[in-house]
């Protein structure tokens, strides 16, 4: 397990490291934040792609035994997973990851107005969502690992944000929360991003669904059979 454990934590301080504000503008300054995002995004995907991989490889230990209709708890969950991340990344949101230009307007919060960090809340209800249909020691890990990782990021990103907005900080956060449906602000959606959201997030469960045998092994499909 010795591989496993470290690309679990190679890619874990990949995302720990460059969140801290003074070493993301060091990189930004000397890539240029469109360079950056890319060459993060790609270090990302072989980090992650070396840890499912030497996951595989790693010896079986089971910790429960494993029953058919433990895949409807992925297969449920996964579809509100996947509107978190197609509205997370749709929509103006100054207090988490967000890929939209677009000035965030407090009366129109979105899907803010669910969660502040929607993608962050998405990777931990998938991670939970396929700790179930594994019964191994490996996958709790890894999956139990970026749970908690992505749920701990939440406070710690609040933290961050609050200091970089200053005064702003309590007006535009006003009726957001970090926890799912616990505030109060509108439910108003920025003009194109509930349409994104609710189609994004479906195409995505839909193509998913239905590429995961040949991705990553299980097919998930077998609950419909």
């Amino acid at each position: 397990m010795v591989e496993f454990f470290l690309a679990l934590a190679l890619f874990l301080l990949s995302h720990s490291i460059p969140a801290r504000p003074e070493i993301r503008g060091r990189l930004t300054g000397a890539f240029g934040e469109r360079t950056y995002v890319i060459l993060y995004s790609l270090l990302s995907l072989g980090l992650l792609a070396w840890l499912i991989s030497a996951a595989t490889r790693s010896p079986y230990v089971p910790v429960w035994n494993l029953a058919i209709g433990q895949y409807y708890v992925p297969v449920i969950l996964m579809l509100p997973t996947f509107m978190l991340f197609a509205g997370g990344a749709v929509s103006p949101n100054p207090f988490s990851i967000s890929f939209s230009r677009r000035p965030y307007d407090p009366a129109r919060p979105g899907i803010v107005a669910v969660t502040r960090h929607p993608i962050l809340g998405g990777f931990a209800l998938w991670a939970f969502a396929h700790v179930v249909p594994n019964g191994d020691l490996v996958s709790l890990i890894m999956f139990g690992g970026f749970g908690l990782f992505a749920l701990a990021a939440m406070p710690l990103t609040d933290r961050r944000k609050r200091r970089q907005l200053g005064a702003d900080w309590e007006r535009l956060a006003a009726g957001t929360s970090i926890l799912p449906f616990a505030g109060d602000a509108p439910w108003r959606w920025p003009r194109g991003t509930l349409a994104a959201t609710l189609i994004g997030g479906a195409g995505l469960y839909l193509l998913l669904l239905w590429l995961h045998p040949w991705l990553f092994g299980p097919d998930p499909r077998i609950v419909f059979s």
